[in-house]
């Protein structure tokens, strides 16, 4: 039987990357607010309210981005064969035993 081997594509981004795109995210948004805020000087009317909407939504809208996961990342990870999942055969009782632990089980 043949083992499928573990692929570098099917695990999640490092915890390193994973910061770094966030902190990428939130820049970006906050850069953009700094450019509402900026605006709120030059700008008359209902731009004026834009901007002042921006700059005012655009922080939490940015914290909301920065802190979610990435969706993107890979496939699932691929569990090893060597790993087996422990099975329990019989019946746990109160006293901690199985009924298969039992000397007159097999009777």
């Amino acid at each position: 039987m043949k083992k499928q081997q573990q692929s570098v594509t099917s695990l999640p981004p490092s915890p390193d990357e994973e910061r770094h795109s966030r902190v990428v995210k939130y820049a970006v948004a906050m850069s953009v607010r700094m450019a509402c805020v900026v605006l709120c000087f030059f700008l008359h009317g209902w731009w004026l309210v834009a901007a002042v909407i921006g700059a005012v939504v655009l922080p939490y809208i940015a914290v909301v981005l920065a802190n979610t996961a990435s969706a993107g990342g890979g496939a699932a990870v691929i569990r090893p064969g060597s790993i087996v999942p422990l099975r329990v055969t019989g019946t746990i009782r109160d006293d901690s035993t199985t009924d298969t632990d039992r000397p007159d089980a097999g009777a």
